[in-house]
């Protein structure tokens, strides 16, 4: 990213926030007597547009100035967005845009500080162990965790390798989160809470493994008092923010009269729900809107089932049948149909949950993903797809074939209440193979964490490869017969009549069984 700055329009800093057009919501705490008490590293789109968002409304409330955003960067992708925050003493846009069109921007005031840590290790680590942090929270994506596909950590990474043997020179999130956790413990000075806020079923748990694992290869009795004393809340996380390019971002500024060097979009809905498990204190998170639980995971579920899900479902068949963006596909009534009946195929395992009613959340689904002012990339949810579909597909799947075979419910073809999950398969299978949409555009496969369990399928002309492979869609599907048949008869179909003519042949069906 290259940040142009524009002389015509207004700058951002602290020391003219009063100066900024006044359709801009700014700050109304005092910044000068704000410090840090959160340290998060990867300071991402999402981050900013979703935690320090909350802790923005924190700081709105009384008695909460120890509660800033200090942001930790830790790879060279991090150089812009440091650049930029220092630039603007931490300070950017959230623009905000819902689907009827309504708009807002404000300036979010609580990152207060920044480090870049390749050549600061040490002022990272003295930070981190510094008692005024209470809370590390990190967006280090799924793959940051570096847990294989059986939930063993990576022992072997070279960034891990080199902190185990440097630990006073870390590189990596677990050299610097556990190395900060060793000083406090030698110092007597109470452990922060580790929190994670990456898209990742039971994030917390996932985060405790990983750590743990580190720090008991690096020192046993450290992991054992980490185990002890270390919280590692479990959350569920949701904004659609997708990622700025430099045409967006000079387009955002012109609307807004002012120089952002990195302003976030997002769209209006925002949500997280956090189960209260803080070792060393927290901001009055339910006041600032987060949902506040003892049990994460249904919200979870419910998440990973509708949303997630839904996204996979919608990816491939509309890439392949040549669209490009989320918000069209979903305005096209063929694929608004699917996702409609798909979502009703998966509310059927879940219930209202408080603050969650499953009828209105599938609604607003839709309509977030319609959004044209967000245009998201189908893309974007495409990549991933050997990683995406064990965890956001097959226990949809799973339970509907499971059902099936204990109480079959007599519908059958197109009709099948798996038939939208076996036309996703089957598009899958040939957008992994074909790299060519049905309108002739080429395409990457972009599979980052599962590549090596596609190759084989790819590589195997037998459209059933897919359904062999238990790592993608688990012991049942392939053994189902009629799941088999179905799915076997839209390879066909979606190849010989293409993807449009196969879906509206199951939405006819899907119609008439109703």
């Amino acid at each position: 990213h290259v940040f142009v700055v524009c002389s015509s329009m207004t700058s951002l800093s602290g020391s003219n926030l009063t100066n900024l057009p006044s359709h801009i919501t700014i700050p109304s705490y005092d910044r000068s007597k704000v410090v840090p008490g959160i340290a998060h590293i990867g300071v991402g789109a999402f981050h900013r547009a979703h935690e320090a968002v909350y802790v923005d409304r924190c700081l709105h409330l009384p008695g909460h100035a120890s509660w800033g955003i200090v942001g930790i960067g830790l790879l060279p992708f991090d150089v812009p967005v440091r650049d930029a925050l220092l630039a603007q003493d931490g300070l950017y846009s959230l623009n905000e845009k819902g689907a009827d069109g309504s708009k807002s921007s404000r300036i979010i005031g609580s990152i207060v500080d920044y480090i870049y840590a390749p050549g600061n290790s040490k002022a990272v680590l003295s930070r981190l162990s510094d008692p005024s942090i209470k809370i590390v929270s990190m967006t280090i994506t799924e793959g940051g965790y570096l847990l294989d596909t059986k939930g063993h950590f990576t022992l072997g990474h070279p960034a891990v390798v080199h902190d185990l043997q440097h630990p006073e020179e870390p590189t990596s999130v677990f050299g610097f989160v556990v190395g900060a956790l060793d000083m406090r413990r030698k110092a007597n000075i109470a452990p922060f809470t580790v929190m994670s806020c990456d898209n990742v079923r039971h994030n917390g748990n996932t985060a405790k493994k990983a750590f743990l694992a580190f720090a008991n290869a690096r020192d046993s009795s450290l992991a054992q008092w980490i185990e002890a004393n270390v919280s590692f809340p479990n959350s569920m996380v949701d904004r659609i923010t997708p990622a700025m390019t430099p045409s967006t971002r000079d387009q955002l500024n012109s609307e807004n009269g002012l120089n952002d060097l990195a302003p976030v979009i997002c769209e209006d809905f925002i949500q997280w729900v956090l189960e209260h498990d803080f070792c060393n204190g927290a901001p009055s998170w339910g006041d600032a809107g987060v949902m506040i639980t003892t049990d994460v995971s249904p919200y979870e579920e419910a998440k990973i089932r509708l949303l997630n899900a839904s996204h996979s479902m919608l990816s491939y068949p509309a890439f392949l049948s040549g669209q490009r963006r989320v918000d069209s596909a979903v305005h096209d009534p063929l694929f608004y149909k699917y996702l409609s009946d798909f979502l009703d195929d998966a509310g059927a395992w879940l219930k209202d949950l408080p603050g969650m009613q499953l009828s209105a959340y599938k609604k607003k689904l839709l309509e977030r993903f319609g959004n044209p002012a967000i245009a998201d990339q189908l893309a974007r949810l495409c990549l991933d797809g050997g990683s995406k579909i064990p965890g956001f597909i097959l226990p949809t799947l799973t339970s509907v074939l499971q059902k099936e075979k204990e109480t079959p419910s007599g519908r059958t073809g197109h009709a099948a209440p798996y038939s939208r999950m076996a036309f996703l398969l089957a598009s899958y299978n040939i957008y992994i193979r074909s790299k060519v949409d049905e309108q002739g555009q080429a395409y990457d496969l972009n599979e980052p964490n599962a590549l090596h369990i596609i190759q084989p399928i790819i590589a195997n002309n037998d459209p059933l490869a897919l359904l062999h492979c238990h790592d993608i869609v688990g012991p049942l599907t392939g053994t189902f017969a009629p799941f088999v048949d179905l799915y076997l008869e839209y390879v066909s179909n979606i190849s010989k009549n293409g993807v449009r003519a196969t879906l509206e042949a199951i939405n006819t069906a899907s119609s008439s069984s109703k």
